[in-house]
């Protein structure tokens, strides 16, 4: 009987083990969606404020918009890959976004960066280092790294437009296809300082 006793128990016991160590990481996996959800906006969203910047003739602006478009949907497919490889899938969705002038829409991509880059990057980043998720962890930071210099061009056009000196801005830029970091044209690494991805690999904008 007290075998049996001792036996029930150490099966419960590795039964917990076994279910605690194949627990999936719930708040990682909620961010990653956030994630996804708010970088495809930001793709689809800065693809809009791109075409709205030509319009009024900023071209020069309308080029960091497509840049940070592209970075956007890097920053989501990393995002996606993470996910699925949890074993979990995205839901649909649709992108809601609102254009206004080039002027208004500068300043509401300089506070959607920051948001990111300030709060919601550094909590995801914490959420998978405490539920040990590093292809999160890198995912996450890549993006928030690059949001950090996407806030700066933003500030710095915005100066610009507000000046009506464009020609202080770079012409053209680059942005590195795996992670999403953005270059300005004349001021490129050779390899990628965030995941050293190397510059003939890079995306021309």
């Amino acid at each position: 009987m007290k075998k049996s006793i001792y036996f029930t128990m150490m099966l419960i016991a590795s039964l917990l083990v076994f279910a605690s160590c194949n627990q999936k990481p719930v708040k990682t996996i909620a961010d990653l969606k956030d994630g996804i959800k708010g970088e495809t906006t930001a793709s689809a969203k800065y693809a809009a404020f791109a075409q709205k910047a030509r319009e009024e003739g900023n071209d020069t602006i309308a080029k960091l918009f497509d840049a940070a478009s592209r970075a956007e949907a890097i920053h989501a497919a990393n995002h996606t890959k993470v996910l699925e490889k949890l074993g979990e899938k995205m839901e649909s969705f649709t992108p809601e976004y609102e254009v206004k002038t080039t002027a208004e829409n500068l300043q509401a991509a300089i506070e959607g960066e920051t948001y990111e880059e300030t709060t919601m990057y550094p909590q995801f980043i914490k959420d998978a280092e405490a539920e040990k998720v590093p292809d999160a962890v890198k995912s996450f930071t890549w993006a928030m790294d690059t949001e950090k210099k996407h806030e700066a061009f933003y500030s710095s056009s915005l100066a610009a437009l507000q000046s009506g000196d464009e020609s202080v801005l770079p012409a053209d830029y680059e942005v590195c296809p795996v992670c999403g970091n953005t270059y300005a044209a004349d001021k490129v690494d050779e390899r990628c300082a965030f995941c050293q991805t190397p510059r003939d690999k890079f995306e021309k904008i």
